[in-house]
């Protein structure tokens, strides 16, 4: 009961942060993403920042500055950046996947088609770049840590493709490892995550030995966030995931969960599971008996273990940086990571 009490009031305290953190940021993108002509692709890369999200990684920017002894207003240019990268890997991965939904509104290519989701991803990635050169312009931020903020960003978007592809290829895959996961989701979830916090202490002043030291933090932060959220993806009800559940068992993907499911599942077991895996016409049943499965192996448990795990080397990562405020509320966010139920 006390552990339960503990992470509703955690998740309320983040919840609250990073509502404060959204409407600085939504305003800013706003201003962004003003209408021009065609409006309808403006309207369309719009879509799923207003159907709201948590905010994660501009919050991720701005304690990161904060930390530093920065201003976070002048993070803020670069907060609205990196959710709207984020926005566009998203329009793009829900046409890959034929997703319907996404936090809980219909996905763009269902809404506007598949040609103007596109373009509109590709609006996104090009005013993310217009954000971020902006305080050099103008002067507020040096050019070399503008140029520097550039390279952390386009060295993720790079990695965060090659992690994408990963993710492609390896559902047709029947041998996935756990170092081929970890290393997929690196490039998919912890690169940006690692960009946030490089960003945010280039902004706020830092050196080059912490911004190294935070994009460790930030890099095993987002592990311990996508290993989370492949356990909520299997345990989660749709209202409060946003997507349809065991989406990931219909497309086939190899998480972890499903990686240590197979390795330890019995032939009955195993046969159960790959009756739903990467079959997109499964029926319910197939998919409620496949997470059964994911349950009895233990690899939901492991799963959670090994999220703790990267937690740990995230808290060890930070450490050694002198407290406050910000540093704490960067710890309870790592601690929300695995806490979570949303």
């Amino acid at each position: 009961m006390l552990f339960e009490v503990r992470t509703l009031s955690l998740e309320a305290s983040i919840k609250r942060k990073l509502q404060l953190t959204a409407v600085k940021v939504d305003r800013f993108i706003d201003k962004l993403l003003v209408p021009n002509k065609p409006e309808e692709v403006y309207r369309a890369a719009h879509h799923l920042i207003k159907a709201g999200g948590k905010r994660l990684r501009p919050y991720l920017v701005l304690k990161t500055c904060e930390m530093m002894g920065g201003d976070p207003e002048l993070a803020l240019p670069y907060a609205a950046a990196v959710e709207m990268f984020h926005t566009f890997t998203l329009v793009h991965d829900d046409i890959m996947d034929n997703d319907d939904l996404r936090r809980g509104s219909s996905t763009v290519h269902t809404k506007w088609g598949i040609p103007l989701a596109i373009v509109s991803g590709d609006l996104l990635f090009a005013k993310v770049y217009s954000a971020m050169i902006e305080p050099g312009i103008s002067m507020k931020l040096s050019k070399e840590r503008v140029v520097s903020c550039l390279e952390s960003l386009t060295n993720a978007a790079v990695i965060l493709s090659e992690g994408q592809a990963l993710d492609i290829l390896q559902s047709n895959v029947v041998d996935v490892s756990e170092e081929d996961y970890i290393y997929m989701v690196g490039g998919k979830t912890s690169a940006l995550f690692r960009t946030c916090a490089e960003v945010g202490c280039l902004v706020g002043g830092g050196s080059e030995e912490e911004v190294s030291r935070l994009g460790s933090f930030a890099w095993d932060a987002g592990i311990a966030f996508q290993i989370v959220d492949d356990i909520l993806g299997v345990t989660a009800d749709e209202a409060t995931l946003g997507k349809p559940v065991g989406s990931d068992i219909r497309e086939g993907k190899k998480t972890l969960i499903t990686i240590k499911a197979l390795e330890d599942a019995s032939p009955e077991e195993r046969e159960t599971l790959e009756k739903a895996l990467g079959v997109q016409d499964a029926s319910t049943s197939d998919i409620d008996e496949a997470m059964n499965v994911l349950a009895s192996t233990g690899a939901i448990a492991y799963a959670e273990k090994v999220a703790a795990e990267y937690t740990e080397k995230g808290m060890s990562a930070i450490s050694a940086f002198p407290d406050s405020e910000a540093k704490r509320d960067l710890l309870e966010l790592l601690e929300y990571f695995t806490k979570r139920s949303y």
